[in-house]
């Protein structure tokens, strides 16, 4: 047996035997992109004390890979489908695990945010690439398995990324959550040589460079508005990247509609079955990533729950995930997809309605309901849309059709935060400036709390150790009427400071209850128009079947 696989998928006459070997590389790789920004919202606030990142540097530093990484997806996926898909994942993996190490080594803002960028554009050539190396690899009977595993993969990422990363922060600085990436994206790579075949299009032409530049264009630009102008405010830069994304947008349509042999055909957005199920990636994503943004803020802040600890209590959502696929996997053949991906935003929708519940008294086991219906919600929903994405491209362009996937699953979670995330901060922000209406407070200390709960929080501590220290000074004071003083001083900031956790708890547990009706009636609406957009029937059917693609089936059938 040969160490490294040279043999090219497109030339097997037969399924290839390891092919649910190379689907674990390819699972491992995708894993290892996700927990890339799961992972941070948990070591953000050792980040933010080691560098002094102000609110908007943590900001860029969790989007500086958002930015190259949907902007890149299109571009990078058709170069793949031309060259080499196994070389764009390795490749990819090598950027990734660069941009890791740059990130654990540097200690600046700028430099941690160059170095999220690099690791970005790596997971902009790994993201597609697993996706097309699967069509590739796996012949069309076992494809919507071999989806359902990689959606789960996905679910488990979100969830995991946190708990990975809270057990090392107890006994690692934050730069661990970056370093952890390097091994895995090695043995990723060697996986890669050793198990996964070779794989590119065999009849790609040139590839259309200009449909990939604008694509960049607006797409980057899209994302970018997305995060300056709910975070930031909408001035000259948001409205800029607004203006490029609309005009970039545009060109790339009419390009693509005249080009002979487009990026991207976007008339199959005229199919009802490929443009609910990118609609139903993004809305999904948009509720998915926006409820993980504010509820890792409540386990951490309102509820005290350490890096670690909120990791362990994601898990919920992570177990749902595979349930949820394994039941896809059981009714999508039989009921159809419609039905299937109808239920699973309807529960995607319950969940959210069931966080608006949460108020300031709630607990943990409030959530878990919640958590574990969105994980089901995700299973259920997601490897059917993915299934349909993959099966509307035909074999030339697999790396382009997981980077529509993609993008529509980037742009989602883009959205979630931007959206989901800037309500929550101004809801957060009005409950709390009524909480505190008419306390004794320093106006500075309650400007300072509205700008986000961990703020809140800090003011409240500040107070407390002030209170502590006026409280020492007043045991020290030798005489009565300024140890009476110290004491009364000590009082009345110890009040302040259980007034102002109080009032940044129930204030920031309200705006989580306000978000999450918010969400529920967008994912709602979503629901409702995917259901009309989706049509009726059990299967998904491939644009293109290829003769390799039948001789695989036919031997796969005979070695039953």
């Amino acid at each position: 047996m040969r160490l490294v696989m040279n043999e090219p998928v497109e030339r097997m006459d037969h399924p290839y035997a390891r092919r649910w070997w190379a689907l674990l590389v390819l699972c491992l790789s995708l894993l290892i992109i996700v927990m890339a920004n799961t992972a941070l919202t948990v070591a953000a606030p050792d980040m933010t004390r080691d560098l002094g990142l102000s609110s908007a540097d943590l900001q860029w530093v969790i989007d500086g890979y958002t930015v190259p990484y949907a902007a890149l997806m299109l571009l990078l996926g058709a170069i793949g489908d031309k060259y080499s898909r196994r070389g764009a994942l390795i490749l990819g993996l090598f950027v990734f695990g660069s941009g890791a190490v740059a990130g654990s080594l540097v200690d600046s803002s700028t430099g941690v945010i160059a170095a999220r960028a690099v690791m970005g554009v790596g997971a902009a050539m790994i993201m597609p690439a697993t996706l097309s190396l699967l069509a590739a690899t796996f012949p069309r009977a076992e494809r919507a398995k071999a989806i359902t595993l990689w959606t789960a993969t996905a679910g488990l990422a979100i969830a995991a990324g946190p708990l990975l990363a809270g057990a090392l922060l107890e006994h690692h600085s934050w730069t661990s959550t970056f370093l952890i990436n390097v091994p895995v994206a090695a043995l990723a790579v060697v996986g890669a040589l050793v198990l996964v075949p070779p794989s590119k299009a065999h009849d790609k032409g040139r590839i259309d460079y200009v449909g990939g530049l604008l694509s960049v264009a607006w797409i980057g630009s899209l994302v970018y508005m997305i995060i300056e102008g709910p975070h930031f405010g909408w001035g000259v830069k948001a409205i800029t990247a607004a203006v490029v994304a609309g005009l970039g947008l545009a060109l790339f349509v009419v390009w693509e509609l005249r080009h002979p042999r487009p990026l991207v055909d976007v008339r199959r957005f005229a199919d009802r079955r490929f443009a609910g199920s990118n609609l139903a990636v993004a809305l999904f994503f948009l509720a998915v990533f926006g409820a993980f943004y504010y509820l890792t803020q409540h386990l951490q802040f309102v509820l005290g729950y350490s890096a670690l600890q909120t990791g362990l209590r994601m898990l919920p959502l992570a177990g749902a995930v595979f349930v949820g696929s394994a039941l896809t996997g059981y009714l999508t053949p039989r009921v159809g997809m419609k039905l299937t991906v109808t239920a699973g935003m309807v529960g995607g929708t319950a969940a959210l309605a069931l966080l608006t519940q949460v108020d300031a008294s709630s607990s943990y086991g409030d959530l878990v309901a919640p958590l574990a219906v969105l994980g089901l919600a995700i299973g259920l929903a997601l490897s059917p849309c993915t299934d349909a994405i993959m099966g509307a491209f035909p074999e030339s362009e697999l790396g382009v059709g997981g980077a529509v996937n993609d993008t529509s699953l980037e742009l989602g979670g883009s959205l979630g935060i931007a959206i989901l995330g800037s309500l929550l901060a101004t809801s957060y922000s009005d409950h709390l400036a009524d909480a505190t209406a008419g306390s004794k407070l320093p106006a500075s200390a309650l400007t300072t709390a509205q700008d986000s709960v961990g703020a809140g929080y800090g003011v409240a501590q500040s107070l407390s150790e002030q209170a502590h220290k006026a409280a020492a000074q007043a045991a020290r004071a030798s005489d009565p009427q300024q140890a009476a003083q110290l004491k009364g001083q000590a009082d009345q900031l110890a009040q302040g400071a259980r007034q102002m956790a109080d009032a940044v708890g129930s204030s920031f547990s309200d705006a989580v209850a306000h978000t999450s009706l918010i969400g529920a009636v967008i994912l709602g609406i979503g629901t409702v128009v995917v259901a009309l957009l989706l049509p009726r029937g059990k299967e998904t059917e491939p644009v293109e079947q290829p003769a390799r693609e039948e001789e695989k089936e036919r031997e796969l059938a005979s070695a039953r």
